[in-house]
């Protein structure tokens, strides 16, 4: 017994330590755009306000689609207690940190956001909005592989041809 409690101490020690520690760490890693303003490289929260003022202001245009953002954008619908979606999130993570400054990052709970949630219909999750700078937006529902994600953001958003990894087997 006298050899536990030094070892649970020392792991709470660590478990409160990392828990802090995380707490600032994304205004850490942001990057200063020319605007002045911080770009932190990974997914922004988006509720049912901001997603008015950057996506599309449905309530002002509910019959026409109109972008108000200045960059493609994905968006991220998920629950925090859906297996799939969990593995979405770094995937996310990785694309937010590779398109840095080409494409621009949301997340929408849709749990806390169900009103967004219903204006798209979402009956299953995970669901990524894809929408380039001019035209319509692309819904894609479900875990999809790492590789496609890369190849809509290439494609549909940033019009570049899309080159797959090669797989070198030898």
């Amino acid at each position: 017994m006298r050899k536990i409690v030094p070892i649970i101490v020392i792991f709470i020690s660590i478990v409160t330590y990392g828990c802090t520690n995380m707490e600032g760490s994304q205004e850490k890693n942001g990057t200063a755009l020319k605007d002045g303003s911080l770009n932190q490289a990974v997914p922004v929260q988006l509720t049912y306000n901001s997603f008015l003022k950057k996506i599309w202001n449905f309530e002002k245009n509910p019959q026409k689609w109109i972008y108000e953002g200045d960059e493609p954008s994905v968006i991220d619908f998920y629950a925090d207690w859906c297996g799939p979606c969990k593995r979405v999130a770094p995937i996310m993570d990785e694309m937010a940190r590779k398109y840095n400054g080409k494409v621009k990052f949301y997340k929408v709970n849709v749990d806390k956001e169900n009103r967004l949630a219903s204006v798209f219909r979402i009956r299953s999750i995970p669901a990524v909005l894809f929408i380039p700078k001019k035209g319509k937006p692309l819904m894609q529902v479900g875990l999809l592989p790492h590789d496609t994600y890369i190849q809509i953001i290439d494609e549909q958003l940033l019009h570049k041809k899309y080159e797959a990894k090669k797989n070198n087997l030898n």
